[in-house]
């Protein structure tokens, strides 16, 4: 294989946007294992002391269930802008969202690592605080995530919160509004399907994110980040598969899914796990307003589910051509 090596001529701001991509995609794939491992890496007895002490603050700190920022920056702030990826990234606003409101944003795909929404409610990359003024974004995140000592501390810091009901209900309930919740509806297991060209989403029997909004009454609002599966390649595994088939018992065993996923390097363009350089486009919807029904009966889901899928494919539809999406394809729900 010839490998095509970056030349020496690239611009200091296209290397450090480099190495702020390398620094996020070791986040996923290193730091959660790096802080995990951290209170055990002195001899015992004292390995055993720091694994303890790390417990009982687990334990007793509510902050994860109440989505609240523990540490130094938070999105919106000059250091989180820093931290950003800034790679021909965009955030399209449809319509106006009023702050007084709290919403949930059903973010749409997943891909591999979750980029466009990382990016644009978790850093101020895309200017989130002034497409939106007056909101503030909360990304929901598997539990699991949490449970590794400073990494838990780390990806809060960012306004991550856990993906239980305790957090959705503590950011929907507060007082005044002006809260967002997204939640990446296909979840871990939508990963397993994120290639280029791929608009297969993990949809038609995920319904939870709607009983959630009927029960607040909180408005929907139907998320499609255009170019989010470009960014990676990812090993052949069709449904019945042998790959597929480890996939999907370790994505049901752990909750996590495990995509076997390549791009391109640092010095070189042609293997490994940094992202290849494609824009996104995240266009966020119009809201769907719902009426409170707290004890929403199945056929009451169904039907507010069924018109979130409709919103949702005319949204990729009215905008595909424009981030150059081919005109005979098409949304499907799975």
């Amino acid at each position: 294989m010839k490998i095509e090596f970056a030349p020496r001529s690239v611009p200091l701001e296209r290397r450090l946007q480099t190495a702020t991509v390398v620094q996020w995609v070791f986040s996923f794939l290193g730091l959660v294992h790096a802080c995990t491992l951290l209170p055990s890496l002195r001899t015992p007895p004292a390995g055993w002391s720091g694994q303890g002490m790390w417990g009982k603050w687990f334990c007793l700190d509510d902050s994860v269930e109440s989505g609240e920022d523990i540490l130094f920056f938070c999105p919106g702030d000059e250091k989180s802008q820093e931290l950003s990826m800034d790679w021909s990234l965009q955030l399209v606003k449809t319509a106006d969202l009023d702050p007084g409101q709290n919403y949930i944003f059903g973010f749409h795909p997943h891909g591999v690592l979750v980029a466009g929404a990382f990016i644009n409610f978790c850093t101020e990359a895309t200017e989130f605080s002034k497409v939106f003024p007056g909101l503030s974004p909360h990304l929901m995140m598997l539990d699991l995530w949490f449970r590794a000592p400073f990494f838990r501390d780390y990806i809060m810091s960012g306004g991550l919160v856990t993906s239980d009901k305790e957090s959705a209900y503590y950011i929907l309930r507060k007082p005044g509004g002006g809260n967002v919740l997204i939640i990446v509806v296909g979840g871990a297991q939508e990963a397993l399907d994120a290639r280029p060209g791929a608009y297969k989403l993990l949809l038609a029997n995920r319904k939870g994110f709607v009983r959630l909004a009927l029960q607040h009454g909180t408005p929907l609002v139907p998320v499609f980040s255009f170019g989010e599966n470009e960014l990676f390649d990812q090993v052949e595994n069709p449904k019945g598969s042998w790959l597929r088939c480890i996939q999907d018992f370790l994505q049901k065993f752990m909750g996590i899914s495990l995509p076997l996923f390549h791009a391109r390097g640092i010095f070189q363009y042609s293997f490994g796990l940094l992202p290849y350089r494609r824009p996104i486009c995240t266009v966020v919807g119009k809201p769907i307003k719902i009426e409170k029904k707290p004890n929403a009966s199945q056929e009451e889901v169904d039907k507010v589910h069924q018109i979130y899928m409709e919103e949702l494919s005319k949204l990729f539809e009215g905008h595909k051509l424009k981030y150059k999406v081919p005109e005979d394809q098409h949304l499907s729900f799975i």
